[in-house]
């Protein structure tokens, strides 16, 4: 609880200073100790089912009163069919098993040996919103890289959020004798908690910002400032270039299939049409959007042609739709002009495909399949702590356990 008497940052940092000094016991944990612990966390998600859900309904009765848009409130919405899912992916995640924590690199001179270690960040922040399930992929991939953590929600799943912790992560690490404290979550709605977590470098020296928009950007600054790191994912919206090749029965099912969630950063957001065929494929098209319950934003248009339409409360159902001169032009779009999350390409041609996948620079590249594929348990078989998108060396796309650490070098005796 948050008294009276103390400050937003004062809280947060009060969270980081314990999770900071339960850091070891995590640290210092068998494979199996690990292991057993999320085990843990997937029982509870059904024992303490009533708990969570009763908790989630109240946030989002709150949120409907609000007036929150519908693809916000499915990503708040917790059913149960989505915390068996939430169970299925903690058992999956227990059975993964644990990089080697050292590797022989190579014989030095002197009768001497370079050994690689990894060796776990120690506290690791994480922000992010309307997305109760994130507590327990990020928790969750933190306690499988031995770290540490503090989450950091906003106020529509704050209640959800905290019975997540208290009734399914924090009794878990117990039960696996792992410190309890290891997993904090900040217990205020404050937007400025997110702006404290990332002013702490010596505490939390990498904080995982999920969210979109110039708020993450603007929280990421801040970081950098402040000698945090972050991995940071602040905007979305996957790219399809339909291929004058492409089979159009199959693009208007490809198209209808990219859009079975609207307020999800891999959707389809921006529809590229060659213009030999723009025409021709445009009923199709709208056909295969209507069955989405999506409307085309056709061309002239008003807004940049990358638009986020999943941040967009207002207008989410929507996607743009424009003509392109060839499979050039449409690259250099979603290369440009997009956010560079991920883009596919729809065709029967080889050729053409091949060309799409060495041109398109951004995270995640596809052919005749849906962008939605970019998430880190439908490719790599665990949760994700988000997805991100730098174009700079390190981790990109779909950030999962295995990225959470620190390489050291070690020189030893033969």
């Amino acid at each position: 609880m948050v008294s009276d008497e103390q400050t937003i940052g004062e809280v947060v940092s009060a969270c980081a200073a314990r999770a900071f000094a339960a850091a070891p016991s995590l640290a210092a944990a068998s494979d199996e100790t690990i292991d057993n612990a999320i085990a843990e966390m997937a029982a509870r998600l059904s024992s303490a089912r009533a708990r969570v859900l009763a908790a989630n309904a109240e946030d989002v009765a709150a949120a409907k009163a609000a007036g929150m848009s519908g693809g916000l409130l499915d990503r708040l919405r917790i059913t149960a069919e989505r915390l068996d899912g939430m169970a299925e992916q903690l058992r999956l995640l227990a059975a993964v098993p644990h990089p080697a924590r050292s590797r022989d690199i190579r014989a030095l001179d002197d009768g001497l040996r370079l050994v690689e270690l990894l060796r776990p960040v120690g506290v690791i922040g994480a922000n992010y919103e309307a997305r109760p399930n994130v507590t327990v992929d990020v928790a969750s991939q933190l306690v499988k890289s031995r770290n540490a953590g503090v989450l950091r929600t906003g106020s529509a799943a704050l209640r959800s959020a905290t019975a997540l912790l208290r009734h399914v992560i924090a009794p878990a690490l117990e039960d696996a004798d792992l410190a309890a404290d290891a997993i904090q979550l900040v217990p205020s709605p404050d937007r400025e908690a997110a702006g404290a977590l990332v002013d702490l470098p010596h505490l939390v020296p990498l904080v995982i910002l999920r969210g979109s928009g110039e708020s993450t950007r603007e929280l990421g600054r801040r970081a950098a400032a402040s000698g945090v790191r972050t991995l940071a994912h602040a905007d979305g919206g996957g790219v399809l270039y339909y291929d004058v090749a492409a089979d159009p029965a199959f693009a208007q099912d490809l198209i209808t299939r990219s859009l079975d969630r609207l307020g999800v950063c891999n959707r389809l957001n921006l529809l590229l049409v060659h213009r030999d065929v723009y025409d021709s494929a445009l009923p199709g098209i709208r056909s295969a959007l209507d069955a989405a319950g999506v409307r085309a934003a056709l061309p002239p248009h008003e807004h940049a042609i990358g638009y986020e339409w999943a941040l967009d409360s207002e207008r989410e159902a929507t996607v743009t739709v424009a003509p392109v001169d060839d499979l050039r032009h449409a690259v250099r779009i979603a290369n440009t002009e997009t956010s560079g999350l991920a883009a596919g390409i729809v065709t029967t041609d080889r050729a053409a495909a091949d060309a799409f996948l060495a041109g398109y620079t951004g995270t995640g590249v596809f052919w005749n399949a849906p962008t939605r594929l970019l998430d880190g348990f439908r490719l790599l078989g665990v949760p994700e702590t988000g997805i991100n998108i730098d174009r700079v060396p390190g981790p990109r796309g779909p950030v999962t356990f295995t990225d959470l650490t620190l390489r050291q070098y070690a020189v030893l005796p033969v």
